[in-house]
């Protein structure tokens, strides 16, 4: 175990001398910057470039604890499970690899969080702009004008306007705009407008009304839901980690040392190492339940 912490720190001091007069911290955030600059698809660098405007990025120095946090935390398991510092280092490289995937995990987290709020901006003044103008076109310009809503949202909405002065319909602009933006408040919101547009509806603001307050109730139950999820990914994180450390009750009933004669069986050692990459795949699905699908009623 000394062995393993002392070789712990020599690379940190490699890190930190072998980069010409900048820290270790940034050098581990330039290498991660270059990665995901050559490998990120262009819709995840865009999110990642939104993330960064919110400003809800990891900063350098955070980038750094999380990889301290789970290459240590990955070293440290292993070398409980195995005694051995080769198998250890291994299984550090492979939780410091899952740090790339674990921010693109929150990127699309926050940058979902971001677009629906905008959503919830755009239908609930397009309804208060139409129970004034009653006209759909005029409400969107209203929005726009309004400067509350940001991009890529924004520039949707431009196109929106666009289409339908071209074409002379609402029809297309709101079939372009579902598809970017499929949630049910949009939907029914842009079915409404159609029907009280096409059909000359009279009396629009009860439905007008309505409609406001089932928006109201989806939102609730979203905000709801994400709550939810943070409670249950406080205590997903609790029970992952408990069920790694259950080899140490292993440990504990039949001895360190009968344990580690254990370890030279191959049908031990392969049981051990399939423990280790299903925890790891369960904690990983459950960091993507939570993260993905946010503000989907």
């Amino acid at each position: 175990m000394e062995l393993f912490i002392i070789l712990v720190i020599a690379v940190l001091v490699i890190l930190y001398r072998g980069y010409s007069g900048k820290n270790a911290v940034r050098f581990i955030n330039d290498q991660v910057t270059v990665l995901y600059d050559k490998f990120a698809p262009f819709s995840f660098k865009k999110v990642r470039e939104k993330t960064k405007q919110l400003g809800q990025e990891y900063t350098p120095r955070q980038y750094a604890i999380q990889v301290v946090i789970i290459g240590g935390f990955a070293g440290l398991i292993s070398y409980l499970y195995f005694y051995n510092l080769f198998i250890s280092i291994f299984y550090v490289f492979v939780g410091v690899a899952a740090v790339p995937y674990l921010s693109f995990l929150r990127c699309n987290r926050v940058y979902s969080e971001f677009i629906f709020e905008q959503i919830q901006v755009y239908t609930s003044n397009t309804i208060m702009e139409f129970a004034t103008t009653q006209s759909f076109v005029k409400s969107l310009e209203g929005v726009r004008e309004s400067g509350l809503l940001e991009d890529p949202v924004v520039g949707d909405v431009d196109r929106m306007i666009e289409i339908a002065y071209k074409n002379g319909s609402i029809d297309e602009s709101i079939v372009y705009f579902n598809k970017l933006y499929p949630y049910y408040i949009v939907k029914n919101m842009h079915q409404l407008f159609l029907q009280i547009t096409k059909e000359g509806a009279r009396n629009s603001a009860d439905s007008l009304e309505q409609m406001q307050l089932d928006i109201d109730t989806l939102v609730e139950g979203v905000y709801r839901d994400r709550i939810d999820r943070a409670n249950f990914h406080r205590k997903f994180l609790q029970f992952g980690v408990m069920l790694y450390v259950l080899v140490l009750l292993v440990q504990y009933l039949v001895g360190k040392e009968s344990y580690i004669l254990l370890l030279d069986k191959w049908y031990v050692s392969g049981l051990l190492h399939a423990i280790l990459i299903i925890n790891s795949i369960f904690l990983i699905k459950g960091e993507k339940y939570y993260n993905e699908n946010v503000g989907a009623e």
